[in-house]
């Protein structure tokens, strides 16, 4: 069974569901990053070294290990030429 089959199959169970759609938020950050990142033609270590930080603090942010403050992701968001965005908003029903 690949991946796409089993996210199908887990996605039948609301509750999964539930758990699966409150990440997502992070998710969507993450892939920013990683994305920003690689179009800048960076590596992980060169993105580090511009933020003063270790490649393995990037590894972290980017696989979702990490709980990275706001002033991280700011330093981050610098460091790739990037806008942080952060904001509340009233949930959909």
């Amino acid at each position: 069974m690949n991946w796409r089959d089993l996210k199908e199959e887990l996605m039948k169970d609301p509750e999964f569901k539930k758990e699966y759609d409150a990440l997502e938020p992070q998710y969507r950050l993450l892939r920013s990053v990683i994305e920003r990142r690689l179009e800048k033609g960076m590596t992980q270590e060169a993105l580090a070294r511009k933020i003063g930080t270790r490649q393995a603090a990037i590894a972290r942010l980017e696989s979702g290990r990490a709980n990275p403050t706001l002033g991280f992701l700011q330093k981050v968001a610098e460091a790739l030429d990037a806008e942080l965005e952060v904001g509340l908003r009233p949930r959909q029903t």
